[in-house]
């Protein structure tokens, strides 16, 4: 959320941010709103004091004047309503601001979508087969490892069944992008909700502006989580973590979960884009000063795992029209997928600034006896399944249909090639 000082003081600004993101949210009505509620407010607060006042005169009087009384009571009728207003006024407004996404870094390049996208460096060259290299929903099922229809039979559209090696191969790139980054890149692991409530949603940014891209129990008012991002976020939700205790760096395993309308038609072969997945995410608290470094650091640790793996991928900055709603600024780090002919974003790191710690009421000290400040809030994927399974299978395969195991992973796999059983 934005800090609606920010929105008063300089309007232009944000609205210029808004230009950028190519984003209509009504700046005008919320200033006409916070206009509208502040002059109700001041106008309750200044009758509460004239009424407070009466009510002084009116205890020290042995004789109550009918007339003080009666405007004690016209005061008290108008107090009611103005509540009333301001509860109505002070909700629209409210909602209003969660729709307003966060404000890009002055360093993000302006541009329209991905196509404006900039490409900061690649790494590796993709591999030259002396056959056809075949796309992973082939190699999956020849080599019975992957299974369509009875996915789709159990679930319906968008879901798929892992089998035999090709479960094995899945839990093994999870468990080795956990023992990575809390072995070797310093985060905590946190194993989280996969349901969370309706506050954590709000307070990570899916909610209001996402709600049809979720799946909701709607019975008890939970939420699936779209990726471990919300609970993370949440951890320190209307607390004041004390000084010294930041940066705070986590990383957890969540299956997600989302509806994919936003992605309706699009990637609908294999197993690219599906409505539950898996996903390693990473996520930082710092402070405001250091948060630039820290989306650096994030980076190069979500690269590693794909240097691990000698899987060729490139980092591409995203330009302001293709941000995120929470972000300020990101990168993307696509692998190659040689059977689908394409790269597959395996992870988007971003710096959120202060925006969902302002949601999420998560403040911080940075002194002892200073006032509470809001931290800075970082979040990737290191990385996301099923793209990272899939540029497996296809830059690893073999002339012979088999799949040969990333050298990282056999000690979590236990063999060192996947054939067809």
């Amino acid at each position: 959320m934005l800090d609606i000082k920010l929105i008063r003081d300089d309007p232009e600004v944000v609205r210029q941010a808004l230009e950028k993101r190519g984003d209509s949210a009504p700046l005008d009505e919320i200033l006409r709103l916070d206009e509208r509620w502040r002059q109700l407010l001041r106008e309750m607060e200044t009758l509460r004091a004239e009424r407070n006042e009466v009510s002084k005169r009116l205890g020290r009087m042995a004789d109550k004047p009918p007339q003080l009384i009666a405007d004690m009571r016209r005061i008290g009728e108008r107090i009611s309503s103005l509540e009333a207003e301001i509860g109505q006024l002070g909700a629209e407004l409210e909602d209003h601001l969660l729709r307003l996404p966060n404000i890009p870094a002055a360093d993000v390049p302006v541009g329209n979508d991905e196509r404006d996208n900039i490409e900061v460096r690649s790494w590796g060259q993709p591999r030259h087969f002396s056959f056809t290299p075949l796309p992973h929903w082939e190699l999956g099922e020849r080599l019975g490892i992957i299974d369509f229809q009875r996915g789709v039979k159990l679930s319906g559209s968008r879901f798929y069944i892992l089998r035999g090696l090709g479960a094995h191969l899945q839990r093994g790139l999870i468990a080795f992008m956990l023992d990575l980054h809390t072995n070797e890149h310093g985060y905590t692991e946190i194993y989280p909700p996969f349901m969370v409530k309706r506050e954590c949603m709000v307070g990570s940014s899916n909610l209001p502006k996402f709600a049809d891209n979720l799946y909701h129990d709607e019975e008890d008012d939970l939420w699936f989580v779209p990726t471990a991002e919300v609970p993370l976020t949440n951890l320190h939700r209307d607390e004041i973590l004390p000084p010294g205790s930041l940066p705070l760096h986590y990383v957890a395993y969540t299956a997600c979960f989302r509806r994919e309308k936003m992605a309706a038609g699009k990637d609908t072969r294999g197993i690219k884009r599906g409505h539950q997945f898996d996903k390693v995410e990473l996520y930082k608290f710092t402070e405001p000063e250091a948060s630039d470094d820290a989306l650096d650091r994030m980076v190069k640790d979500a690269e590693d795992v794909c240097r691990r793996l000698d899987i060729p991928y490139r980092v591409v900055q995203l330009c302001t029209g293709d941000l995120g709603f929470a972000s300020a600024k990101s990168f993307d780090i696509e692998m190659w997928a040689p059977g689908c002919g394409e790269w597959l974003e395996v992870s988007s790191c971003s710096n959120c600034s202060d925006f969902q710690a302002r949601r999420a009421n998560s403040r911080y000290r940075p002194k002892p006896q200073a006032g509470p400040r809001f931290p800075h809030t970082l979040n990737g994927s290191g990385l996301a399944l099923p793209r990272v399974l899939i540029s497996v299978l296809e830059n690893y395969q073999q002339a012979d249909g088999s799949v040969t195991v990333p050298e990282p992973l056999r000690p979590y796999i236990g063999t060192e090639t996947i054939r067809a059983s």
